[in-house]
C-alpha cells in the first residue's frame, strides 16, 4: 500500500477506535468504576488522617503512662522520707505538702489517661470500618472488573485487533507524515485527513479554484487542505 493509501487508513482505524472506546467508557461498569476509584481516593485520604491521629493517641498514652510512673515514684520517695523518724515536723509537713500535690498530679493523669483510651478507641473503631470499607470497594472493583470484561469482550476484541493494526500503519508511514498527522488530530478533533478525488475535499467540501486544483494533481499525494489546513489526500494525480 503507498503511503497516501495508509494514512487514509490509518484515520479510519483511528475513528473506529475513538467510536469503540466510546462505547465502551459509555457501559454502566465503567461508571461504577470511576466511582469507586473516587471513592477509594478519598478514603485513602482519611485513613492515612485517622492512623496519624491514632498514633498520635497511642503515642500521648505513653507518655501519660511514663509520667504516671514518674509521679508514683517519687510518691513513694516522699512517704519513705515521712516515714523516716529522723525528720522534723517542719519537714515532715513540706513532705506531706508534696505527697499532696504528687496526689493531685497522678489523679489529673488518671482522668486524662481516660480520656485519651476513650479517643484512642475511638479512632481505633475509625480505622476497622475504614479497613473494611476499603475491602468492600475492592470486591465491587473486581466484581465490576469482571463483569465489564465479560459484557465488552467482542468490543475489547475489535480494539485489540485494531490497535495492531494502527501500530503496523505507524511504522510503515514516514516519521514526518505520522508527526504531520498525530498535530492534525489534535486540531481537528480526530477528522485529521480528507481526500481529493475531484476538485471537492471530502471533509471540508470548499471547492477548489481550477488552478489550485491543476496544481494539487501534480503536487505530492500527500499534501495540506488550501482552506481548512487539514491533511488531504490527493487521489487523483495528473500525468
Amino acid at each position: 500500500m503507498s503511503d497516501a493509501s495508509n494514512l487514509l487508513r490509518l484515520q479510519e482505524v483511528d475513528l473506529q477506535l475513538m467510536r469503540l472506546r466510546k462505547t465502551l467508557s459509555a457501559m454502566p461498569q465503567q461508571e461504577k468504576l470511576r466511582a469507586i476509584a473516587l471513592a477509594k481516593k478519598k478514603l485513602a485520604s482519611q485513613l492515612k488522617q485517622i492512623v496519624g491521629q491514632r498514633k498520635d493517641a497511642e503515642t500521648d498514652i505513653a507518655d501519660n503512662e511514663a509520667d504516671h510512673a514518674k509521679i508514683v515514684g517519687l510518691t513513694a520517695e516522699v512517704r519513705s522520707q515521712v516515714n523516716d523518724r529522723i525528720q522534723g515536723y517542719r519537714q515532715i509537713q513540706d513532705l506531706e505538702t508534696q505527697l499532696t500535690a504528687l496526689a493531685k498530679r497522678q489523679e489529673k493523669l488518671e482522668y486524662t489517661r481516660l480520656e485519651m483510651e476513650e479517643r484512642l478507641e475511638r479512632l481505633q473503631k475509625a480505622e476497622r470500618n475504614a479497613r473494611e470499607l476499603g475491602q468492600k470497594l475492592l470486591e465491587e472493583e473486581q466484581a465490576q472488573t469482571e463483569s465489564f470484561e465479560q459484557s465488552t469482550s467482542d468490543l475489547q476484541a475489535q480494539v485489540h485487533v485494531l490497535e495492531q493494526e494502527r501500530a503496523q500503519l505507524v511504522n510503515a508511514l514516514p516519521v514526518e507524515v505520522v508527526k504531520a498527522y498525530d498535530g492534525a488530530v489534535k486540531r481537528f478533533g480526530g477528522l485529521a485527513v480528507e481526500s481529493l478525488s475531484s476538485n471537492v475535499p471530502s471533509t471540508c467540501r470548499v471547492k477548489l479554484q481550477p488552478a489550485i486544483f491543476q496544481k494539487l494533481q501534480k503536487g505530492p499525494r500527500i499534501t495540506e487542505c488550501p482552506y481548512c489546513h487539514r491533511m488531504l489526500v490527493v487521489l487523483e494525480v495528473g500525468a
